[in-house]
């Protein structure tokens, strides 16, 4: 019983990556359900543009650099501004996007490593330019 006691309060610890996304994304995307019209959802679609390694890095760049500008997301438009989150360690990054992928249907789901995060963090870019990276990437592999 001790055992079970210790393995729920882990899951919900400071650290746990559902406590640094509710935290740090869930503020606008909720449980990652997104808000239509306003804030896309994530639960679903990380995963699948986790998929190619260009879309590993286009994820990463995001939460680096932040994006803005209008995106289609689950067919639906979105116009909205995310900001960077350059404040967290690389690897809190990479715990939530891998928590985010592993929601999804992708088997296995995709892994994100701190060193992934790093590389984003060392190429500081503008949100305007990551919007430009979704929109060549999703000319190459569609976007969810």
């Amino acid at each position: 019983m001790l055992g079970a006691l210790s393995l729920s309060l882990t899951d919900c610890s400071r650290k746990s990556p559902k406590m640094l996304y509710g935290s740090n994304c869930g503020i606008c995307h909720h449980s990652g359900d997104g808000m239509p019209g306003s804030v896309p959802p994530l639960v679903g679609r990380i995963d699948k543009i986790a998929s190619t390694p260009a879309g590993k890095q286009y994820l990463a760049n995001v939460l680096m650099n932040g994006v803005s500008g209008p995106i289609t997301a689950t067919g639906q438009p979105y116009n909205a501004e995310m900001p960077p989150f350059r404040y967290l360690k690389d690897e809190e990054v990479a715990q939530i996007l891998t928590w985010l992928s592993v929601r999804g249907t992708t088997q296995p789901a995709p892994e994100f490593s701190a060193q992934d995060i790093a590389a984003a963090r060392a190429n500081r870019i503008s949100s305007g330019r990551v919007a430009t990276e979704r929109e060549n990437l999703n000319k190459v592999t569609p976007l969810p």
